[in-house]
Protein backbone atom coordinates (compact mmCIF):
# COMPACT_ATOMS: atom_id res chain seq x y z
CA UNK A 1 0.00 0.00 0.00
CA UNK A 2 2.78 2.35 0.38
CA UNK A 3 3.78 2.69 -3.46
CA UNK A 4 0.64 3.93 -3.66
CA UNK A 5 1.18 6.63 -1.34
CA UNK A 6 2.11 9.43 -3.59
CA UNK A 7 -0.95 8.83 -6.03
CA UNK A 8 -3.64 9.07 -2.94
CA UNK A 9 -2.13 12.25 -1.87
CA UNK A 10 -1.61 14.12 -5.33
CA UNK A 11 -5.87 13.09 -5.71
CA UNK A 12 -6.25 14.45 -2.30
CA UNK A 13 -4.60 17.71 -2.73
CA UNK A 14 -6.20 18.03 -6.73
CA UNK A 15 -9.33 17.19 -5.26
CA UNK A 16 -9.11 19.83 -2.12
CA UNK A 17 -7.39 22.58 -4.84
CA UNK A 18 -10.15 22.06 -7.56
CA UNK A 19 -12.88 22.55 -4.74
CA UNK A 20 -11.06 25.93 -3.58
CA UNK A 21 -11.20 27.22 -6.89
CA UNK A 22 -14.85 26.01 -7.65
CA UNK A 23 -16.04 27.84 -4.44
CA UNK A 24 -13.62 31.03 -3.76
CA UNK A 25 -15.79 33.10 -6.46
CA UNK A 26 -18.86 32.33 -4.81
CA UNK A 27 -18.73 34.79 -1.61
CA UNK A 28 -17.63 37.44 -3.90
CA UNK A 29 -20.29 36.90 -6.23
CA UNK A 30 -23.63 39.22 -6.16
CA UNK A 31 -26.94 38.72 -7.65
CA UNK A 32 -26.70 39.86 -11.14
CA UNK A 33 -30.46 39.17 -12.07
CA UNK A 34 -31.38 42.47 -10.35
CA UNK A 35 -29.36 44.63 -12.62
CA UNK A 36 -31.23 46.29 -15.89
CA UNK A 37 -27.78 45.97 -17.19
CA UNK A 38 -27.83 42.18 -17.48
CA UNK A 39 -31.28 42.76 -19.99
CA UNK A 40 -29.33 45.55 -22.58
CA UNK A 41 -28.07 44.98 -25.37
CA UNK A 42 -25.14 42.50 -25.94
CA UNK A 43 -21.76 43.40 -26.69
CA UNK A 44 -22.47 43.29 -30.64
CA UNK A 45 -25.22 45.63 -30.54
CA UNK A 46 -28.46 43.43 -30.80
CA UNK A 47 -30.80 43.53 -28.62
CA UNK A 48 -31.99 39.91 -26.97
CA UNK A 49 -34.51 38.47 -28.94
CA UNK A 50 -36.37 34.74 -29.27
CA UNK A 51 -35.59 32.03 -26.71
CA UNK A 52 -32.17 31.07 -25.65
CA UNK A 53 -33.49 27.41 -25.86
CA UNK A 54 -34.08 27.41 -29.53
CA UNK A 55 -32.98 24.49 -31.97
CA UNK A 56 -29.58 24.15 -33.42
CA UNK A 57 -28.93 22.95 -37.32
CA UNK A 58 -27.63 18.81 -36.43
CA UNK A 59 -24.40 20.13 -38.59
CA UNK A 60 -23.00 21.70 -35.10
CA UNK A 61 -22.84 18.82 -33.75
CA UNK A 62 -21.34 17.17 -36.41
CA UNK A 63 -18.96 19.37 -36.63
CA UNK A 64 -18.07 18.96 -33.00
CA UNK A 65 -17.84 15.92 -32.65
CA UNK A 66 -15.58 16.02 -35.53
CA UNK A 67 -13.28 18.03 -33.54
CA UNK A 68 -13.38 15.61 -30.66
CA UNK A 69 -12.48 12.24 -32.62
CA UNK A 70 -8.89 13.44 -33.37
CA UNK A 71 -8.36 13.33 -29.30
CA UNK A 72 -8.15 9.43 -29.00
CA UNK A 73 -5.82 9.03 -31.90
CA UNK A 74 -3.71 11.28 -30.07
CA UNK A 75 -4.08 9.97 -26.83
CA UNK A 76 -3.63 6.25 -28.21
CA UNK A 77 -0.93 7.39 -30.47
CA UNK A 78 1.48 7.92 -27.33
CA UNK A 79 2.96 4.06 -26.85
CA UNK A 80 4.52 5.29 -30.14
CA UNK A 81 6.51 7.44 -28.21
CA UNK A 82 9.01 4.62 -26.81
CA UNK A 83 12.13 3.56 -28.69
CA UNK A 84 11.52 1.62 -31.41
CA UNK A 85 13.73 -1.48 -30.22
CA UNK A 86 11.51 -1.17 -27.34
CA UNK A 87 8.18 -1.90 -28.91
CA UNK A 88 7.26 -5.29 -29.92
CA UNK A 89 5.49 -6.25 -33.26
CA UNK A 90 2.47 -6.91 -31.72
CA UNK A 91 2.35 -3.47 -30.33
CA UNK A 92 3.25 -1.92 -33.50
CA UNK A 93 0.74 -3.51 -36.14
CA UNK A 94 -2.10 -2.71 -33.36
CA UNK A 95 -1.13 0.61 -33.93
CA UNK A 96 -1.09 0.24 -37.32
CA UNK A 97 -4.35 -1.41 -37.33
CA UNK A 98 -5.92 1.55 -35.03
CA UNK A 99 -4.95 4.22 -37.67
CA UNK A 100 -5.96 2.25 -40.07
CA UNK A 101 -9.92 2.41 -38.44
CA UNK A 102 -9.43 5.57 -37.87
CA UNK A 103 -7.90 6.58 -41.40
CA UNK A 104 -11.27 4.61 -43.10
CA UNK A 105 -13.55 6.33 -40.72
CA UNK A 106 -12.36 9.73 -41.30
CA UNK A 107 -12.71 8.87 -45.27
CA UNK A 108 -16.59 7.64 -44.51
CA UNK A 109 -17.02 10.90 -42.66
CA UNK A 110 -14.99 12.83 -45.82
CA UNK A 111 -17.19 10.91 -48.42
CA UNK A 112 -20.60 11.17 -46.24
CA UNK A 113 -19.94 15.04 -46.39
CA UNK A 114 -20.13 15.50 -42.80
CA UNK A 115 -17.98 18.43 -43.10
CA UNK A 116 -19.02 20.42 -46.24
CA UNK A 117 -20.34 23.99 -45.13
CA UNK A 118 -23.47 24.91 -47.30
Amino acid sequence: MSEFAPICIYLVISLLVSLILLGLPFPFASNSSTYPEKFSAYECGFDPFGDARSRFDIRFYLVSILFIIPDPEVTFSFPWAVPPNKIDPFGSWSMMAFLLILTIGSLYEWKRGASDRE
